[in-house]
């Protein structure tokens, strides 16, 4: 139960807004200024036009990796807990240098472990990211990611 308080914090920590003058206020960007930010950086946009409110919703797509059972899971305990220490370490420097937005296990021992969303602009570039987790290249785990499409800007928590 503590480590999946620890991964929502990750999801969830509201970041407060500092309080500032009118001199140090950032404008806030046009929808224009973002998505042409995203296309430059080579993320893939899309508009959506809700239904019944009329809004313009700007989709963006993302890269969900799933976190599953891998060959190599017969550790001793030792050996699995410091696994699990360095791929915990792992998704925290995912989230903190921006390539993942929120990571989280599965409350069953079902095959798939858990799920990573990353916020970058190919599949291939996730693909690298997730295969990178320490367990994942011990064999604990292996990834499965897919093309996944949200609302920019929408909060999970």
């Amino acid at each position: 139960m503590a480590l999946l308080a620890l991964l929502m914090t990750f999801a969830c920590t509201k970041v407060e807004k500092a309080e500032t003058t009118p001199e140090t206020e950032e404008p806030t960007k046009s929808m224009v200024m973002l998505k042409q930010e995203l296309a430059d950086k080579g993320f893939q946009t899309f508009d959506y036009v809700d239904e019944q409110t009329k809004d313009t919703i700007l989709m963006q797509q993302y890269f969900m990796a799933f976190l599953k059972s891998g060959p190599e899971r017969s550790q001793d305990k030792a050996t699995a807990d410091s696994i699990q220490s360095l791929h915990l370490a792992h998704l925290g420097r995912m989230h903190k240098e921006g390539y993942a937005d929120i990571s989280g296990p599965f409350d069953d021992d079902g095959d798939i472990r858990g799920i990573t969303i990353y916020n970058v602009p190919t599949l291939q570039m996730a693909d690298s990211l997730a295969n990178l987790d320490p367990a994942v290249q011990a064999g604990r785990l292996i990834i499965e990611v897919h093309r996944w499409w949200a609302a920019k800007g929408f909060p999970l928590c």
